[in-house]
């Protein structure tokens, strides 16, 4: 079964850390440039941060730059996203998708897999 499952969510005060993971299982993401996205309650979902399939292109939403940080193991089969210096306003389910080109520019669309997402709640 092709799938990407999210892990590394949960509760963490403000000014706190978490790494999420995403991990793909029945594929290989070498061939896919792979985006982070976020929802939170009541909003629409957005692109956070997406990187090419070599992970020599990294993008940042400007909420987040200079607090999270893009990555991925191909070896392992898995991306990262690290989030430092957390706010409230971070909390959301994270998504992670992916698309089989190199780079795609960030969008929402045309991925060809999703992941069902892991929570982030940012609170005191």
């Amino acid at each position: 079964q092709l799938q990407l499952v999210e892990s590394g969510g949960g509760l963490v005060q403000p000014g706190g850390s978490l790494r999420l993971s995403c991990a793909a299982s029945g594929f290989t993401l070498d061939y896919y440039a792979i985006g982070w996205f976020r929802q939170a309650p009541g909003k629409e979902r957005e692109g956070v941060s997406c990187i090419s399939s070599s992970g020599g292109i990294t993008s940042y939403v400007d909420s987040v730059k200079g607090r999270f940080t893009i990555s991925r193991d191909n070896a392992k089969n898995t991306v990262y996203l690290q989030m430092n210096s957390l706010k409230p306003e971070d909390t959301a389910v994270y998504y992670c998708a992916a698309v089989r080109s190199r780079w795609y520019g960030c969008g929402l669309s045309g991925m060809d897999y999703w992941g069902k997402g892991t929570l982030v709640t940012v609170s005191s």
